[in-house]
């Protein structure tokens, strides 16, 4: 177990993840957690992530001081070393020559730190302070062109700092000066799997819920089919699971979940027809946050509904994810939320259910290699994400029946003509989006004023950061056509260009 703390940085998630890669299982915790909520955890080592601030102003985010007294090895990464440096007595000040983008890092001490790393090698930097001067007990490990001090360690105390982010990609020997801090300095074993981590799962959750029964939200999407099945796995036939038809999904979606879970749930799996109701509330709501908002707590309601049905349930399991948590709450220190995830941020405030959350901690793909593990079918895993609160966020504006058949039926052109041009599975997410616009148009010689559906491509690995995808001209065409052809009341398809930052995947 490595505790992160999060001081900030766009890149702490990153951090967790090549933690992860190297089967070591970490948690990013708020910088403010204090030496005794962090001890609770039973960690090996400490990583302090980088962040926008300079440690010399008073508002700086600091960690509890009682954090470097004990005896926990700590790796700091930017903000963190500079943190380190002005504790242990050094001196921070801005840099005369800020450092942006690649450096070339020359390797003075090949121990520890930097075991198997050539004496250069290339490492990405971001920052505008640096160390002036080192404080008693520390030695310098590496130097950059701009910054003599660009890695320090006190080995005695292994406590260790480096200017620059191994956790980047832009780092190509990143992830084995991470695991050297893990292996050789946190004496850390690679131990985190799929299986550990699924044998530990069934256990907790056997010991919370005993012989009671427990209610599961299942979607048909990737996170509340493993979920599902993961929580199955370790109640059996206590677990019922309700799948909501709320007239939000895409085409087939309801079809899909009775075909591949009926079978193995039988009667413990209950298909609601909420159209009408869902389609009630969101009327006239065109505020995103709204939007997720009514949906989270109607699906609550539903919920509620069915267990009373049911009768003796107080627990809920959802699929909620890492990402989900990250974006809806702010808990990971002082990074802004970004938008409310239904099944977070979106939760009414008085909760008649105990929430049952097992991939709460896990990144898509490592949900996808558990799912794996429980042998679901590929149909399901290898699906693309699609938003809890479905369609209503891809159709901007008022959701109605008729703005969200016009998108499902786009949407599912989307999907068609990508899996045709076999990209499907290089892609993260592919969808349509109904914008709130009409424009003028001329088919069969006439002029139309129709409504305009935007395309969306991106390539990522965990939704914290992606890329637009450069789809094949031929492929957006075809797409394009058939969305004009097929879709009576569009008349214009426009594709989205747009990263994340700065935009995010999902238009709203």
């Amino acid at each position: 177990m490595i505790v992160i703390l999060d001081f900030g940085s766009q890149y702490t998630q990153l951090i967790a993840r090549k933690v992860r890669e190297a089967k070591v299982y970490c948690e990013i915790l708020p910088f403010r957690t204090s030496l005794a909520e962090i001890l609770y955890k039973h960690p090996t080592g400490l990583i302090l992530s980088g962040g926008p601030s300079s440690v010399y102003t008073p508002e700086a985010p600091r960690p509890d001081p009682q954090i470097f007294e004990a005896r926990l090895p700590v790796l700091g990464i930017c903000y963190g070393m500079q943190l380190i440096t002005q504790h242990f007595g050094g001196k921070v000040k801005k840099a005369l020559e800020r450092e942006y983008g690649p450096a070339e890092l020359v390797v003075r001490h090949r121990d520890s730190l930097f075991q198997r790393i050539a004496p250069r090698v290339p490492v990405w930097m971001s920052h505008g302070d640096a160390a002036e001067v080192l404080p008693p007990g520390f030695v310098p490990l590496a130097r950059t062109k701009n910054s003599p001090y660009a890695a320090i360690a006190d080995p005695d105390r292994g406590i260790f700092g480096v200017q620059f982010h191994p956790e980047v990609s832009h780092t190509p020997r990143g992830p084995q000066i991470i695991a050297n801090f893990l292996f050789r300095v946190c004496h850390e074993r690679p131990r985190w799997t799929t299986k550990s981590f699924i044998q530990q799962t069934v256990q907790e959750v056997q010991q919370r819920v005993g012989s009671q029964q427990v209610l599961c939200a299942l979607s048909g999407g990737v996170d509340s089919s493993v979920a599902a099945a993961l929580v199955h796995r370790a109640i059996g036939d206590q677990l019922y699971c309700v799948s909501v038809n709320h007239g939000l999904q895409r085409a087939g979606e309801i079809e899909r979940v009775e075909r591949v879970f009926g079978r193995h749930l039988g009667d413990r799996l209950i298909v609601v027809d909420a159209r009408q109701r869902f389609l009630d509330r969101l009327r006239g709501v065109q505020d995103p946050e709204a939007k997720r908002k009514i949906i989270g707590s109607e699906f609550i309601a539903v919920f509620e509904e069915q267990a009373r049905q049911i009768g003796g349930i107080r627990w809920l399991v959802q699929g909620t994810l890492y990402p989900d948590v990250i974006e809806s709450v702010s808990v990971n220190g002082p990074s802004a939320t970004i938008k409310t995830h239904h099944n977070v941020g979106g939760l009414p405030p008085r909760m008649p259910f105990a929430l049952i959350e097992p991939l709460r901690f896990l990144f898509k793909d490592e949900v996808r290699r558990v799912g794996k593990s429980l042998k679901l079918p590929a149909e399901i895993l290898n699906r693309h994400p699609f938003p809890g609160p479905g369609l209503a966020i891809r159709v901007l504006g008022e959701v109605t029946a008729e703005r969200l058949e016009l998108v499902r039926q786009a949407d599912r052109i989307v999907e068609e003509e990508v899996r045709r041009a076999s990209l499907y599975e290089h892609l993260w997410q592919a969808f349509a989006v109904l914008l709130p616009v009409k424009s003028v148009g001329v088919m069969g010689d006439e002029r139309t004023y129709e409504h305009v559906i935007a395309v969306r491509a991106v390539e990522s690995v965990d939704a914290m950061t992606a890329d637009w995808a450069k789809l094949p001209p031929e492929a957006l065409g075809r797409i394009a056509n058939r969305i004009i052809n097929e879709v009576k009341g569009v008349n214009r398809v426009v594709y989205d260009v747009s990263s994340k930052p700065p935009a995010t995947i999902e238009w709203e």
